[in-house]
């Protein structure tokens, strides 16, 4: 009775060790052209222009002003993270309009230990939105 028990737990091992290993096998090579259900994504909404509210600017182009503070400094409008948020959507929005005169509002004071002004900061922010809306 032994041997038999033996037996069966080693078949039994046997047979977890290799069931992996055979569900990855049944598995399409290319899983979008399988026969499950198709998945279209829903498409995407319009981007908010220069005129809509901070949080749903700050979703959508607060991505490329990460480095800008949020804190406010006093006699400038608003924060340097929603000017340049602001100046990201009007760069959005009117592809005419070149990324120095969206960000004309930004400070182009050199701050010690930081790379660039804000203004410059701002108009790479700009052309990077650009290049990534064109391709």
């Amino acid at each position: 009775m032994k041997l038999q028990w033996k037996i069966a737990v080693v078949i039994g091992s046997l047979a977890l060790a290799v069931a992996p290993a055979a569900a990855l096998a049944s598995q399409p090579t290319n899983p979008g052209k399988g026969n499950g259900p198709k998945y279209t994504p829903a498409p995407e909404p319009g981007t908010p222009g220069p005129d809509a509210g901070l949080p749903e600017k700050a979703k959508a182009y607060g991505v490329y002003c990460q480095g800008e503070s949020k804190k406010h400094v006093k006699g400038e409008k608003g924060t340097p993270f929603s000017q340049c948020v602001t100046a990201m959507a009007k760069a959005a929005n009117n592809a005419k309009l070149p990324p120095g005169k969206a960000c004309k509002g930004m400070s182009k004071k050199h701050v010690k230990g930081e790379k660039g002004t804000p203004f410059s900061r701002c108009v790479k922010a700009a052309a990077k939105l650009r290049e990534a809306n064109q391709g």
